[in-house]
Order: structure tokens, then sequence, then C-alpha cells
């Protein structure tokens, strides 16, 4: 018996009956020709129907199958045993085909449905009551029960698919192979998943219920990649970037470039308002960071953060980048250069090196996430993004001294710095130009003391420095390393238990201290 059945799970299917029911009509008239061109009976509901219509096809509408007129202006049609037993029948199965022929009905082979666009109507930020309108109901419960039926019915969800199914057609005789049939039923339930989970995070949003019970990440492939971090790692990329960056010169980007391109995004996230400003990402870090009157003066005083760590780097900047700008970069080979446009004369020059990839910001609000996310040991870490620009209300000067208007300045921009910087993170900056940069060390001591040792390396003067932490100082020792390098401020979050014995080394250098009572570990 089980081995009967596989025997006919296997054969080519013919189609003898068609239902078309689909909100998108982009090239329906087209399929529903070639269909009847080839003996196939077509059924249809509401617009569809009349699409069909129009192009002079013979067409069953879905009431006199059931029996049955549209309710409640469509919001019920296809809910009836005329549909889904003709879907869910299998004609290997006698008690099946016994059920259809006493009620007159028989099955439908092929299902070409796709859905009420819910996450586009959500995207338009249209009122709650459209956005519950335009949840479908008929549509999944018909892909469902078609792409369950995968021996006997073939199912379309998209009008991509449209021109592959008439080439499979052709191909094999007016029948569709199993194999294809399963990968439409694949798709089918994918479709359907997709859809399920964008109004479940929908109404999760409205409810503000916090954290999910469960962790539905589904994400369209974007592309395949050549190989992941590397070369003997498969990778691919998954969402949707193409709404939020567009590759203007190039190679594709790579799985690195990519991690590269977020933590460029992420800073500019902070400084996107800013005058302008110019990065430079080496391996997901800032190894400089500028703002100046000009985006040419911004890149000159990054690149002198540290004259060794850009080359093959990424460029980012905050505004349309010029061409005297482009100039000025083009001295040296960057992998990525990244812009909110770039001017025809600035394109022109940078796209003359073939290996360099010129990246434009389309959308940047697209970036913006309700969680971040982090693959781990059996399963995901989920959190809120630390996306929080910088509040200085809950700021608080804990030394005799106070800062004037240009410590606060340097603080403020050092501390924008060091929220992308990993942890253990130590930046020293001034004038609106980071001087040295330490990061990832085991302790704040050693961060403190590769930023100091970065600034010397490249002749970096840091009397009257501000100095930011990314989280606490435990001891005074990174307090007294910063002094006698000649930082004249200090900001970082506080809540240590040795945060007086911190203060007291402070006052007794004479520099001011601010806790901003915000932490920004980056792991």
């Amino acid at each position: 018996m089980i081995q009967a059945f596989s025997a006919f799970q296997k054969k080519n299917l013919s189609v003898k009956r068609a239902l078309l029911s689909v909100f998108d009509k982009t090239g329906i008239a087209e399929l529903g020709t070639f269909l009847h061109e080839h003996g196939v009976e077509l059924i249809s509901t509401g617009g569809t129907s009349k699409v069909l219509e129009d192009a002079g096809l013979p067409v069953t509408s879905v009431d006199s199958l059931t029996g049955f007129p549209e309710m409640m202006d469509g919001r019920v049609k296809t809910l009836h045993p005329a549909v889904h037993g003709a879907l869910l029948s299998r004609p290997n199965v006698e008690a099946d085909m016994a059920s259809l022929s006493e009620l007159g009905y028989a099955p439908i082979e092929l299902l070409v449905v796709n859905l009420y666009p819910f996450s586009e109507t959500v995207a338009e930020s249209s009122g709650f009551e459209t956005c519950i309108e335009n949840i479908d109901i008929g549509g999944p419960a018909m892909l469902r029960a078609g792409a369950k039926n995968i021996d006997h019915v073939c199912v379309l969800t998209s009008s991509d698919q449209y021109s592959a199914f008439m080439q499979e057609f052709k191909e094999q005789d007016a029948t569709v192979r199993y194999k294809y049939r399963l990968r439409m039923a694949q798709h089918a339930f994918q479709h359907t998943s997709i859809y399920d989970t964008a109004v479940a995070m929908y109404l999760s949003k409205e409810i503000k219920s916090g954290f999910p019970d469960v962790l539905n990440l589904q994400l369209p492939k974007f592309a395949p990649l050549r190989y992941g971090e590397n070369p003997h790692q498969a990778a691919a990329v998954y969402g949707n970037q193409g709404d939020i960056i567009e590759v203007l010169h190039g190679k594709q980007l790579s799985y690195n470039n990519l991690l590269d391109v977020d933590a460029a995004l992420n800073l500019f996230r902070d400084f996107q308002h800013d005058e302008p400003t110019c990065a430079i990402i080496k391996h997901t870090l800032p190894c400089g960071v500028s703002t100046r009157a000009s985006l040419k003066e911004a890149w000159e005083a990054a690149f002198a953060t540290d004259t060794i760590s850009p080359f093959g780097g990424i460029v980012l900047v905050n505004q349309p980048l010029d061409a005297e700008t482009a100039q000025a970069i083009d001295t040296i080979f960057t992998e990525i250069i990244i812009a909110r446009a770039f001017s025809e004369a600035a394109l022109e020059l940078l796209s003359q090196k073939a290996n360099r990839r010129l990246v434009k910001i389309k959308n940047f609000s697209a970036t913006e996430s309700r969680y971040a996310y982090r693959s781990i040991f059996g399963g995901m870490l989920c959190q809120q993004p630390d996306a929080v620009a910088t509040d200085t209300r809950n700021f608080q000067v804990v030394t005799h001294k106070t800062p004037t208007d240009q410590q606060m300045a340097d603080m403020l921009f050092a501390w924008k710095v060091v929220k992308r910087v990993n942890s253990n993170a130590i930046v020293f900056g001034r004038d609106q130009q980071t001087l040295g940069i330490g990061s990832g060390q085991p302790s704040r001591l050693d961060s403190s003391e590769f930023a100091i040792a970065k600034a010397a390396k490249f002749g970096h003067d840091l009397k009257g420095a501000a100095v930011a932490s990314d989280a606490f100082f435990p001891f005074r020792d990174g307090i007294d390393a910063s002094a006698k390098a000649g930082a004249g401020c200090i900001i970082q979050p506080g809540g240590s238990i040795r945060d007086q014995e911190v203060i007291d080394a402070a006052n007794e250098h004479g520099i001011c201290m601010i806790f901003t009572g915000r932490r920004h570990f980056k792991h």
C-alpha cells in the first residue's frame, strides 16, 4: 500500500481545472490565456474573474461552483467544500472521489493565489482597522490545502512564478513534475508563514507586549554570498538590505563587507544630523572619526587619527560626497565608501578602481529595528538595540572642576564614538576628532594604555583631550593613566563600588569628570 502510494507521488500531474484568485493581477491574464489554450478549465473569484473575462476567456465563477454568493463584501467566498474538497481530494483514494462525486464536485489540480497586501498596508502607516481588514483568510486556507496535497495539486503564489510554470508545463507535455510541485508547495508554506508572522508581529507592537514568547525570524533571502567570514564557510544574506543601501559601483558585498557596512551605519545613526562627519571603519571598528566644517577636512582629521589602519578600510560620510573630498580619499585604497549620495564627478573618479565598492544610503530609517539579535549555542539572544541618542539630562558632574563648553563638546563627541567601539572601549578625542582608540582589551587599563600608545604613534598630543569610557572605571589606574597622558576631562557611566576612589583620583589630577548613568558595552 505504502509502496503504491509512493509510486503515485512521483507521477507527473495533468491539469484539467485551475482556480485563480489573486490580489496582485500582474500577469494573470497571460497565465489564464496560456491555460485556456491548453484546455484547462478556469475557475475564479471577483476581481480576478473580471480580468480574465475582459481578456476574452471563459471563466467559471466560484459562487456558481459553490452555489452560494460571496458574502460580507467578499470576506467569505472560497471557504466552502466545493473549493477545499476539490483541493484536498486524492484521485487514488476511492472514498475521496466518491465524496466529491456525491456532491457534484471535481478535483482542482492548479491553484494560483496571492494574498491581501498586509505588510504593505502596515508600511504605509495605515490605521489599525485598515491593517486588520487586510488580513487574508481564504487565501492562506486555500494555499495550505493545495500545498498539503502535493501529489495532486500544484500551487503558485507569485506572478514571478508564472513564466517558469508555463515553461515547465510545455516541456512536460501539459503536465507538472512532482519535483516542481514540491518546490512550489515549499514556497506556499513559506509564503503563509511569513504572512502570519507579519500579522503576529504587528499585533505584538500594537499591544506593546515586549519580547515575544516565540521568536519567529521570517526574512527573505536577499542574496547568496560567495562565502562567509572565511572561504570554507558557505553563507547567504537575508532581509531588506536593498531597501536600505544601493551598491553604485563594484562587486557584490561580501559577508565581511556587510558586517563592516552594518558597523558604519550604526555609527552613522549617531552622527547623521551633525556637521560634516567622516568615519573610517576597519574590521567593524572605528579607527578614525572627525566632524569639521567641510567633508574634506573631516576626512583629513579622521585619517590623521591612524594613518595605517584605513588602508583597505571602509569610509563613511554623513553628507553627499563631493569631488574634492573624493579626490582626497582616493589617495589611498579603500574597500568601500558609503555616503548619502555621490556627485557625478565623485562617482566618475571613484569608479575608476574596479575593486572598490561605492554604497549609497537609500533609506536609513529602514535600518531601525525593534530588536537586535545575535546567534549563540542552541538559539538566539534578543535585546533592544543600543540606539539611544546622547541624552545629557542624566549627566552628572562628579568632580570639583566643571567642564567648559569646549570640553563638554569634546566629551559628547567621544561618547558617541565609544558607543561603537568594542568593550573594553576607550576613546581620546579633542576638537571633534579622535586621537586614540583602545578596544577589546581584557582590562580597561589595557585599553587606556593602548589608546595612549596609538595616539603617540601617530603624533597626537593628548593635552586637554576628552576621554570616553564605555563602562565604569573599576580602579583609579585608568584615571591615572589618562591624566598622565594629558587628558583634561573624562566621561564615563559610573556605577562602580570604587566610584569615590575614581572621583578622588580625578580631583587630585585637576580634571573634570562626568557620570552619564548609561553604559555602552559592545561585545
